[in-house]
């Protein structure tokens, strides 16, 4: 194995001695090895202040936190594995900081996969992937206000774990046919890494076809900020799949939450979380992300099939939250809306002024479709007010008894999940009558919210995968399932 402590490494022929920053201030001399033409392994570790590119004729094991500096440019070719350790209490995890740039632009045939180094990998095996972008946030910091201290202990004396700013067309880069696999990283109760954190990045980042498995905390997480994300998948996530907070504007459009139904979180498991902020103030910017097209697959395959008691609901909006969801699948779970005005009134007033919506929207084999915390002491508003409100006809949700109702070949194999529509819903349920699939109806673009967003893309279908062509096979090839 070769080592360079500082990672100062790319695929061009060095010679010579290069010079490269360290955490405590001073310099270190790493002397490059020449090219050899075998394969090699190469340990990424530090503060790397050099433009590096990896490739996939070379094995790569990032070790501790290893941070991207100084507006350098991490460059991952297709088909690289890089693979995190995790040595004691010395967990990796790749950090991008503000101004600096990851490009991982991989293809269906060759994506790039992030995992883990364990001969036998386990969820939480390393930390992850945290891109710091120069995006607006809702926080401040000892860097002032507007910025955002990354949870989860990646901080370090230089404020490598800082991000936010004023530029909400910053780039970080490009995800691009991407796997994170067994990451995910308790530093403390509430500050963990999670697979792929996106704090304060810009809408000029691309972030598409990027799948996360065996999360050990969150798969995605963005906290503020204003990418645009499409073709996301999480499977097996012990916490939540998409959680938003401390002002996230972007949009997510076409995705698959996939769950393990004995794999929950204590805190409380769901396919969506979303706040404000952690106190529900109402500081600005405000969380009022679009999410749509999603199709979030839950612990029940069937009404009997109760699954780990830790799950809560399919998406939970609460703590001042205005994030709006349309047009996407929920099935399987104990709830599925549920309204959390448990700190107080404001996320239903949200709902109220349409700043918050759920509309077009599919739920099956929920026991409780729509539901609702109640503050205290009680505002008045009750769980059948909320269910009486988006069961309206103007949202055009639709509830379902049974998860067979909706149509998919196969939602709930674990190892090889199909989720194309049948033509017909109802046909491998005896006595309920064959009609229109419902993924392929009552889906609903006519939004402002969406006519108005250049991010989202109008489609005949509900719930991430259309019956046919692009829509039908975008997830299929570059992903992985099963152990």
């Amino acid at each position: 194995m070769i080592k360079f402590s500082l990672a100062a490494l790319t695929i061009l022929s060095l010679v010579g001695c290069r010079k490269i920053e360290i955490d405590g201030g001073g310099t270190t001399v790493i002397t490059q090895p020449p090219a050899t033409g075998t394969r090699q392994t190469i340990t990424l570790s530090g503060r790397i202040d050099s433009n590096i590119t990896l490739t996939p004729a070379n094995d790569y094991i990032i070790s501790g936190l290893t941070y991207m500096v100084n507006n350098k440019t991490l460059t991952i070719l297709p088909g690289t594995v890089i693979k995190g350790n995790f040595t004691g209490a010395n967990v990796a995890a790749l950090v991008i900081t503000r101004g600096s740039k990851i490009v991982a632009d991989g293809s269906a045939t060759a994506p790039i996969v992030f995992t883990s180094a364990n001969p036998t990998p386990r969820s939480g095996d390393w930390g992850g992937i945290v891109i710091c972008g120069r995006a607006t946030v809702n926080t401040s910091s000892a860097a002032g206000a507007g910025t955002f201290l990354v949870e989860g202990g990646i901080n370090n004396s230089n404020n490598d774990g800082i991000a936010g700013g004023t530029d909400d067309n910053d780039s970080s880069g490009v995800l691009r046919y991407v796997r994170v696999e067994y990451a995910g990283y308790a530093f403390n109760p509430d500050q963990e890494i999670n697979s792929l954190t996106m704090a304060a990045v810009g809408r000029k980042t691309v972030i598409e076809y990027v799948q996360v498995t065996h999360a050990k905390d969150d798969a995605f997480e963005w906290f503020g900020g204003t990418v645009n994300c499409k073709y996301l998948v999480a499977y097996k996530t012990q916490d939540d799949d998409f959680d938003s907070d401390n002002g996230f504007s972007g949009t997510v459009q076409f995705g698959i939450i996939f769950r393990d139904s004995a794999i929950a979180d204590i805190s409380r498991s769901e396919a969506f979380e979303t706040d404000n902020d952690a106190n529900g103030t109402v500081n600005a910017p405000k969380t009022r992300a679009i999410f749509s097209n999603v199709t979030a697959i839950g612990p029940r395959s069937t009404l009997s099939g109760i699954g780990n008691s830790l799950y809560l609901c399919a998406a939970q909006i609460r703590r001042n939250s205005s994030t709006s969801i349309y047009n996407s699948v929920f099935m399987g779970w104990p709830a599925g809306l549920l309204i959390d005005d448990s700190r107080g009134q404001a996320t239903w007033n949200n709902v109220l002024d349409s700043s918050l919506r759920f509309r077009g929207n599919l739920i099956a084999g929920c026991a409780i479709p729509f539901n609702y915390a109640l503050a205290s002491p009680a505002t008045g508003t009750t769980q059948a007010i909320v269910n009486t409100h988006f069961t309206n006809s103007f949202y055009k949700n639709t509830v379902l008894t049974n998860n067979e109702q909706v149509g998919y070949t196969r939602p709930f194999d674990y190892n090889n999940p199909d989720f194309s529509p049948f033509a017909s819903a109802n046909v491998n349920i005896p006595g309920f009558p064959s009609g229109p699939n419902p993924i392929t109806t009552g889906w609903d673009f006519t939004d402002t919210k969406l006519t108005t967003n250049t991010a989202i893309t109008s489609v005949t279908f509900r719930g991430g995968i259309g019956p046919s062509g692009v829509y039908n096979n975008w997830y299929k090839g570059w992903t992985k399932f099963g152990n």
